[in-house]
């Protein structure tokens, strides 16, 4: 098969990015012609991906995703792909994988009326219905199962339509047999004593991902316990800000930035706790690969995977509406419970036993379903 793949830009550690990687070269491993069409590139091009970086024009980020479609639509028709698969939101897909929240339910909750009429919020919600609408043949992969409703509240769309994936843990995450020996090692590479609690949080949007009510957290903790925790930051955003901030709140010594990594899963086996207070999240993969690594979870209910948490027994949720109290409360109890050690064995029990790793063969297994029915079926 010829399968296009589309997606506004590709950066190495990015959660939609890692998604689309594993399952473009799902495809390419199947025998598939994979081309991957993207307005910018980062990082080393797997062996196999054709790749075509796209120009664009704008000055801002909903006028650049404008353009990208514009330019890339006229090229897609020419090639005569038997499928074209969106990472974002396009008019003309045959598959589109639902990695972000609905944007129209997120703007309507979340902003007046006057918003609705803004340049930003016609281009985005234009391109979300593109994708949803009933008249759309666009089929959906789905990662979570929240927001199907809202998707199906705002533009009608039809069930049949979704298809529901498992998560796509890489299976490095499981703890090897020598883990004991990987925590130990990465604890002395940054001088962190046995005894010492590491925090840990990983993404690369930290106000999205919740890092100021993170660090608001730690700062409220008893002050024996406050000095004697310290919270590791992984993942790419500019910092000059928050580590203001982290000065400001005391806790300038207690942080550290390691910035972009490909060895994550030594940082789940060396934290004590991974802490993921999102304001929103369509899943938070991260929340997964912390239970595979046995590693107990704090998280907001807002996350589409912090169901696997209350599922595996395996941490703690802060419920919504939202309440900074609420999660400095549970940090401080998380930090000296007797549970941790039943929290750990409870997510290594749970992992065992579920589908937390086959997101990209399924997805690959249903886009090549989608091409098959597309065939018996002539589009007018």
């Amino acid at each position: 098969m010829r399968l296009a793949f589309c997606l506004y830009k590709y950066f190495p550690y990015g959660g939609l990015e890692r998604d689309f990687l594993r399952i473009a070269e799902c495809c390419c491993q199947r025998g598939h012609d994979v081309y991957v069409y993207t307005r910018s590139w980062e990082g080393e091009v797997p062996s196999g991906f054709k790749l075509t970086l796209v120009p664009v024009e704008g000055y801002t980020n909903h006028g650049l995703c404008a353009s990208f479609v514009r330019r890339v639509r006229p090229r897609l028709l020419e090639e005569r792909f038997d499928a074209v698969i969106g990472f974002n939101h396009m008019p003309g897909l045959d598959v589109y994988y639902a990695a972000d929240v609905c944007f129209k339910a997120h703007a309507h909750e979340n902003h007046g009326l006057w918003y609705r009429f803004t340049p930003r919020y016609r281009v985005y919600s234009a391109l979300e219905e593109s994708v949803f609408s009933p008249e759309s043949r666009t089929e959906i992969l789905l990662i979570s199962e929240k927001e199907k409703s809202q998707y199906i509240q705002h533009y009608c769309t039809q069930e049949s339509r979704f298809h529901f994936l498992p998560p796509g843990v890489s299976r490095d995450c499981r703890p090897p047999a020598h883990h004991a020996v990987i925590r130990s090692r990465l604890r002395r590479e940054f001088s962190i004593g046995e005894d010492q609690n590491l925090v840990l949080m990983v993404g690369s949007n930290y106000k999205k991902k919740g890092f100021d009510r993170t660090l608001e957290a730690i700062a409220s903790l008893p002050r024996g316990l406050k000095e004697n925790t310290h919270l590791f930051v992984v993942g790419r955003q500019r910092r000059r800000a928050w580590l203001a901030w982290s000065r400001l709140l005391g806790l300038f010594e207690r942080v550290t930035f390691v910035g972009e990594r490909n060895d994550v899963p030594r940082f789940l086996l060396g934290a004590d706790l991974l802490m993921h207070p999102a304001s929103r999240e369509n899943t938070g993969t991260v929340i997964v690969e912390a239970l595979v690594a046995g590693l107990p979870v704090l998280a907001t209910d807002v996350c589409g995977y912090a169901t696997h948490v209350e599922r595996a027994g395996s941490g703690l949720l802060v419920p919504s509406p939202y309440r900074q109290a609420d999660l400095n409360r549970k940090l401080a109890y998380m930090l000296t419970a007797p549970e941790r050690e039943s929290w750990r064995r409870n997510a290594l029990a749970y992992t065992a036993r579920t589908d937390l790793f086959s997101l990209a063969d399924r997805a690959a297994d249903t886009i090549e379903s989608i091409v098959r029915e597309n065939a018996a079926v002539p589009r007018l």
